[in-house]
């Protein structure tokens, strides 16, 4: 499996949803970079969020941030001696 600028992108966005509330969405600007824009687009197409710059994580989005985010704290945990 390969990691495109694409999937890049859209695991970035990911990420910065709180999942601490589920009444916390994500709005992606007209003045975010392009490659954030275009993976907001393309995780509404992917039924993860309800809007096309953002919004909510639906169901199916919430437990792929939950993955990702996971990942991202073992991988960035630091190693304890």
């Amino acid at each position: 499996m390969s990691f495109s600028p694409e999937l890049v992108a859209e695991l970035e966005v990911l990420s910065l949803f709180n999942l601490d509330s589920s009444q916390e969405g994500l709005k992606i600007h007209q003045t975010a970079a392009p490659k954030h824009i275009a993976a907001a687009r393309r995780l509404f197409e992917k039924n993860l969020t309800d809007q096309d710059d953002g919004g909510y994580l639906t169901s199916l989005g919430r437990d792929a941030a939950q993955n990702i985010q996971t990942a991202l704290t073992i991988l960035n945990a630091k190693e304890t001696a």
